[in-house]
């Protein structure tokens, strides 16, 4: 994708392959290695786990199918058609968890993180619905088109990944005997839902709605802030005992996830300002960089650390020399374009040519966790 602008001979359509990229990323990647943890972790029942095995099929014949097909045809037939399926496929993972998660978790703060990532999954599909209506009516052109896709966008990362990842850690902390203090839980519980639902608003300042968007909106970054604090504090007296649970490695990703985590907060209280909302909306640099940041820097290193704690993935120094490098380089090069337009600063000719270039480390990184795994398999060596 990123060598379209450089390579002229590249005969493929842009907006398609990105329909593809961002379904695939997101649902290919993420969304199964969530709930493939989810099920390790919460279904101990074999004969349970191997009708589980049927929405695992079925989930990634859905996904295959967006691959062949948005390349193709963009939003057609068959792409809408496997998008649909996957939302099915999503609401039978939903009901069968919840259904099926033995009594012994039902109390923990573990699973109720659990539990409200799968209502925030469920919750975020109302987004798809919602685009084919607007598609019929009102066309792609109504702010209702992008406000669909921002919802879908928002509740997936800042609800369903997010509340799935931190039940999966305090599932491990459980696990290691290691007690939470209720009160401080319930008041940090009841703020990340409170911020999780406030800075959606934030999602629909580029229309310029009124005065009052802005406000809520900047009030939800505040309180998701305090839930971050609330976090620490909950964390703080076994911060000690937390990281002899993780090798150093893991302790860098969880650390690097948490300082962005940081940075994502204050760039979503500055975006609940008029003059930044504007900005955000014309340069897109900042919202791409913004979202890749999300994923890249804080979804994705926190999810390898768990499919690592759980030896489901083998995760090598080399690997994540080279991802990481290919993050910050691109993340740089990203918002660096952002500000030059913003500041009207020249941008080096060479611009797309370093980000389509660097971007092939990505390629490199994958390439290597990709083999690595597969010798691992191979030779049936202890993930450790």
């Amino acid at each position: 994708m990123r060598f379209y602008v450089v390579v002229e001979s590249l005969e493929f359509n842009y907006k398609y392959l990105l329909h593809a990229h961002s379904h695939v990323a997101f649902l290919g990647w993420i969304y199964i290695g969530l709930t493939t943890l989810i099920i390790r972790i919460f279904l101990k029942n074999k004969k349970k786990a191997k009708r589980y095995q049927q929405i695992f099929l079925f989930t990634n014949m859905t996904l295959v199918g967006m691959l062949i097909a948005f390349p193709i045809q963009g939003y057609g037939l068959f792409s809408i058609l496997f998008s649909t399926l996957f939302l099915f496929a999503s609401y039978w993972f939903s009901g069968f968890m919840m259904k099926n998660v033995p009594e012994e978790f039902k109390q923990r703060f573990s699973w109720k993180m659990i539990k409200s990532s799968l209502w925030y999954l469920v919750f975020s599909s109302i987004g798809p619905w919602a685009i084919g209506a607007v598609m019929a009516t009102l066309g792609s052109e109504s702010i209702w088109y992008k406000t669909s896709i921002y919802f879908y966008l928002h509740f997936q990362y800042n609800g369903w990944f997010v509340f799935a990842l931190l039940g999966i850690f305090f599932y491990i902390l459980e696990e290691a005997g290691i007690e939470l203090n209720p009160s401080l839980f319930k008041s940090f519980y009841f703020l990340t839902h409170l911020g999780v639902i406030l800075t959606f608003l934030l999602s629909v300042l580029w229309f310029k709605p009124p005065l009052v968007f802005y406000i809520f909106g900047t009030i939800g970054a505040i309180v998701q802030a305090q839930a971050v604090y609330e976090l620490y504090l909950l964390l703080k007296p076994n911060l000690k005992q937390i990281r002899k649970l993780f090798p150093k490695q893991s302790v860098f990703l969880l650390y690097l996830a948490a300082f962005l985590t940081l940075f994502k907060l204050l760039m979503q209280y500055m975006s609940g300002h008029t003059y930044y909302a504007e900005l955000a909306y014309r340069l897109k640099d900042f919202v791409i960089g913004y979202l890749h940041m999300v994923f890249l820097g804080i979804i994705i290193p926190a999810l390898l650390v768990f499919l690592k704690y759980f030896k489901l993935i083998r995760v090598t120094n080399t690997f994540l020399i080279l991802f990481l490098s290919a993050v910050f380089i691109t993340e740089f090069l990203i918002f660096y374009r952002g500000f030059s337009l913003w500041l009207k600063s020249p941008i080096t000719p060479e611009y797309y040519s370093y980000l389509a270039g660097f971007s092939c480390i990505f390629l490199l990184a994958i390439g290597i966790l990709i083999i690595v795994n597969l010798e691992n398999n191979e030779k049936k060596i202890p993930l450790k």
